[in-house]
């Protein structure tokens, strides 16, 4: 018979806090999206400004946007997540 998962077990408690910081990390991407792509582009196509032969309404929401959330997840991979194992012996988690 096969062993029941135990949810008292460490790794449950890190797994939804990795999944937590993932969240956060889709609401900054959809925060700095929406603030640039509306805050920006909502004036005349007339009065927009070029980065790069880009509007920058489009420049900073889709590509500066896109840059940043990579550095953001490299950052939160590198400091914040941990090293989880998948056997079903729970082992020396701190």
């Amino acid at each position: 018979m096969k062993k029941t998962v135990n949810p008292l077990d460490k790794r449950f408690k890190i797994a939804h806090r990795e999944a937590l910081i993932g969240v956060v990390l889709v609401i900054i991407n959809f925060i700095w999206w929406y603030g640039f792509a509306y805050g920006l582009g909502s004036t005349k196509v007339e009065k927009y400004t070029y980065i790069f032969g880009l509007p920058a309404w489009f420049f900073y929401s889709c590509i500066a946007g896109f840059i940043v959330m990579v550095i953001l997840v490299i950052l939160t991979v590198k400091f914040l997540f941990k090293e989880v194992p998948f056997d079903e012996e729970e082992g020396d988690l701190k």
